[in-house]
């Protein structure tokens, strides 16, 4: 395991063409963002670098998006990006942290903890004016062992038992305070506004600062405190669908907190349960400026 979840862009600058070293693009958009991150990718990425797509690599038999994978299609897709057992997994995306938060931690729940994620993302090596490039790469197969690491993902139904007052987990939501609160709609049609009863809110965007790098660890602390987390406790991260709240876990992680779990279904399965708990008002902690 490494020592910080996250490496700077000088690092990978160094180590890109080390023979362990795997890059990969795990670039992901929101459809009302009206981006194509495949396309993207084809036009522009760091040499060397697979594409990971999070909507594909998903349990296929679920009506909520992109949820884990089994082990089994995990492994299939990864070993044809060249991925393999013994390789150090560097993931990047073209908004900073956001969607390769969530591959790093889907690697580490498929039992590969040596995956870290490149702080600040493409736009950081871009604005640097390090290369990328749109030649396809074509890497050989590599075998790749999925060992499922459940203590690291939550389901609705533990989910409720914690609601319940049943577990001693808490529950962070990374979505906007608006959100959060009921007061913003949800982007996804169908779901109820408002929270999970007992969570705390801390909104993903203050993770980050202004130069679309994470926070230091001392920083991420004090932001952490202001919510009204005990990072001392288990926790349990939740967002949207998913994707944000992996970005918790990651900050968490930088923080020695490398067992937090995400809640894979989120708010978009929790929102649209008809006998699922919701709250409405404000996190009983105002969240971190």
């Amino acid at each position: 395991m490494p020592d910080d979840p996250l490496v700077s862009t000088a690092w990978l600058a160094e180590h890109m063409s080390a023979p362990d070293v795997r890059i990969v693009d795990a670039s992901w958009w929101m459809p009302a963002e009206e981006r194509n991150a495949k396309a993207e990718y084809a036009a522009a990425h760091i040499p060397g670098a697979v594409f990971f797509d999070i909507d594909e690599i998903a349990d296929e038999t679920s009506d909520l998006p992109h949820m884990l994978p089994r082990p089994e299609k995990f492994s299939s897709r990864v070993r044809r990006m060249g991925l393999g057992d013994g390789s150090r997994i560097v993931v990047y995306d073209a908004s900073g942290v956001r969607s390769a938060a969530r591959v790093w931690w889907t690697f580490r729940v498929m039992g590969h903890e040596d995956v870290v994620v490149l702080d600040g993302g493409l736009p950081k090596w871009i604005a640097e004016g390090r290369p990328v490039t749109d030649r396809e790469t074509r890497p050989g197969e590599r075998h790749f062992t999925a060992r499922l690491d459940t203590a690291l993902v939550r389901n609705a139904a533990q989910v409720r038992r914690i609601v319940g007052g049943q577990g001693r987990e808490q529950i962070i939501d990374a979505r906007p305070a608006g959100r959060f609160a009921g007061e913003t709609p949800e982007p996804r049609a169908g779901l109820k506004s408002g929270h999970m009863p007992g969570a705390l809110n801390l909104p993903m965007p203050s993770l980050i600062a202004p130069d679309g790098v994470m926070w230091p660890k001392d920083r991420l602390a004090t932001i952490f405190a202001a919510a009204g987390v005990d990072v001392a406790a288990p926790i349990v991260t939740s967002c949207g669908s998913g994707i944000t709240a992996s970005v918790l876990a990651l900050a968490l992680a930088r923080l020695g907190r490398w067992r937090t779990a995400v809640y894979d279904g989120s708010w978009t399965e929790w929102g649209g349960l008809p006998d699922a708990p919701v709250a409405t008002g404000p996190s009983a902690v105002s969240p971190a400026p």
